[in-house]
């Protein structure tokens, strides 16, 4: 994680708007939505809003203004995520047991670090790059909370009878699906990683050399209509081209199709932040978990990208995809928009583990990412809930390989040697 990337006006604009955004993806649910767990992966939509005003009150008030008091030194506990060098945390599976504090004094909380951030940059941490520069860390972070933020509600509703919907407004049906076009990576040495200078996390660290072999990567992703196909041809019922670990744990679960898909009658229906609907053939299939991408792309007779190919690939893409910014709330086909980056995150077959010479961030900042470099795998490119002004080619995103509620979809790719 670099030095502040952004002048002090940009960057104040940044944190207020980034802040408002937090509060706005919760307008239209009730109180009772706010404190809702349906899983141990998901937290409470108010949990989100405290634990992101939390990271601020940490690591920049508590850490760099002298006289600073705090909101509620309770807080401390509660709304610690899994950071283990600043002290104990409330179980994350607990999350939903926490009615109090409510929603309002939530609110309260964040007008609170608010006002005291924005004093310290108009007061005598304006010129401080490192506050700065945590600062920003600490936006992106809330940017990727708001992401999860839209998962979570989304599989809160879903595991409601009701099943309602997020937003009233009905979902546009993708344009018909594309042919697929290959696009070849020809042999040879890329560097990979984030640039010098730019804003990034420290797993994308640090810039190194890789040597990738002649391969293709598709032009678009796989669809709803696609991945039909492969659940109708008895694919879920087909050990051999599963891996192993896949196909035990598909089978514990009782997983028989994709997340949020539901079957009624002979029609294939599918829960939406809009709402159930029928399933939309040409749009992306997504909430795939890395598990049934890979089952998937090898009985399409090709594989995932590694997260090179992926990265030669889409540096050198100049396409602006679909993000938080388009409003539509869930993948979409669409003729004009074929970027690598943007609409859903792309699983790829590259264990999530350092680069070389990798050295996490100093302080209890560097539990952020290095701390979980272990059986996970990466996933590239952005989602359609991704802010654009978070995602960059070098972004390393990452989950178990058994998980699905995630904004997570396939693009194949192959071999040329």
């Amino acid at each position: 994680m670099t030095a502040p990337n952004k002048g002090l006006d940009e960057l104040s604009k940044l944190y207020l708007s980034t802040r408002q955004r937090s509060v706005q993806i919760i307008e239209p649910l009730g109180d009772e939505d706010l404190n809702m767990q349906a899983m141990n992966d998901v937290s409470p939509p108010k949990w989100h809003l405290a634990h992101t005003t939390w990271f601020f009150d940490t690591f920049l008030l508590k850490t760099f203004s002298s006289d600073y008091e705090c909101f509620d030194e309770t807080f401390e506990y509660l709304f610690n995520s899994y950071y283990e060098t600043v002290g104990s945390f409330h179980p994350r599976q607990k999350r939903g047991l926490l009615t109090r504090p409510n929603i309002s004094k939530v609110l309260e909380y964040r007008r609170f670090v608010d006002e005291k951030v924005m004093a310290c940059l108009s007061g005598n941490l304006q010129n401080n790059s490192e506050f700065q520069r945590i600062l920003e860390i600490g936006i992106h972070h809330e940017q990727q909370h708001q992401e999860l933020l839209y998962m979570d509600i989304k599989f809160n509703l879903f595991s409601t009878p009701q099943k309602p919907r997020y937003i009233s407004t009905d979902l546009q049906r993708s344009s018909e699906t594309m042919n697929k076009n290959w696009q070849k990576i020809q042999e040879g040495i890329y560097t990979i990683g984030a640039e010098p200078g730019s804003f990034h996390y420290d797993n994308e660290g640090c810039r190194h050399k890789v040597y990738v072999e002649a391969a293709a990567i598709s032009d678009r992703l796989s669809t709803n209509g696609e991945y039909l196909a492969f659940l109708n041809s008895g694919a879920y019922q087909e050990a051999k081209i599963w891996l192993s670990d896949g196909w035990h744990y598909i089978n514990k679960q009782n997983i028989k199709h994709p997340l949020y898909w539901q079957h009624d009658g002979e029609q294939w229906l599918e829960f939406t932040l809009h709402g159930l609907l029928p399933l939309d053939l040409n749009a992306p299939v997504s909430h795939l978990s890395f598990f049934e991408a890979d089952a998937f792309a090898r009985w399409s007779e090709a594989r995932l990208p590694t997260e090179f190919e992926w990265e030669a690939l889409a540096t050198a893409d100049q396409e602006s995809g679909i993000f938080l910014e388009s409003g539509k709330l869930h993948p979409y086909s669409d003729r004009d928009k074929t970027s690598l980056l943007g609409n859903l995150w792309q699983w790829t077959s590259s264990s999530y583990g350092p680069y070389p010479r990798f050295k996490s961030e100093s302080g209890a900042l560097g539990e952020y990412n290095g701390k979980f470099m272990c059986n996970q795998y990466v996933l590239r490119g952005g989602s359609f809930a991704t802010e654009q002004s978070h995602i960059r080619h070098s972004y390393r995103n990452f989950f178990p390989s058994h998980s699905q509620w995630m904004f997570s979809g396939i693009r194949l790719a192959k071999d040329l040697t």
